[in-house]
């Protein structure tokens, strides 16, 4: 993951590059915003203009995509990205008050970043995993039965 803010040359570089695998197909947006993602670890605000007139959509469109869709980042993320679930079978598993303790600790909070970039706690609704609730993720790497230790574990490692 990309930790540094991109630069207008390198950003409008990447939208050139992702656009054209895509063959500039308007109704592959969301496939070139991951892409876009993956090579330069967000989103930035200043490719949407750039990606709406590569793929001949109107700003509005490209931003509604972006903002509507949660796994669109809109700056760098940390060096480990933690998800830990917010529905209901993690809640009752005890989720919230591990969240709650998790940022307090790591001083960050949800939805940020940490100012030395190197964690960023991302709010997720479900992982798919309930029966083993409650469930994280730690840089894509799915966890289950988590419980402070063990995610403190995890980001320790991620971080090495």
């Amino acid at each position: 993951m990309n930790e540094e803010r991109a630069s207008a040359s390198e950003i409008e570089g990447a939208v050139e590059t992702v656009c054209g695998r895509h063959g500039n197909t308007p109704s592959e947006l969301i496939e070139i915003l991951h892409d876009l993602q993956d090579m330069l670890g967000y989103v930035p605000e200043s490719a949407l203009p750039v990606l709406a007139k590569k793929l001949n959509l109107s700003r509005a469109e490209v931003h509604g995509v972006v903002s509507f869709y949660h796994d669109f980042r809109h700056n760098p993320a940390g060096r480990v990205t933690v998800k830990i679930c917010s529905a209901e079978a993690c809640q009752s598993m005890g989720a919230l008050p591990l969240i709650e303790e998790f940022c307090r600790r790591n001083g960050v909070t949800m939805g940020e970043t940490k100012g030395d970039g190197s964690l960023t706690v991302e709010p997720v609704y479900c992982l798919g995993n309930c029966a083993l609730s409650p469930a994280a993720e730690v840089n894509g790497r799915p966890m289950a039965r988590v419980d402070a230790a063990k995610l403190d574990a995890a980001v320790k490692e991620a971080l090495v």
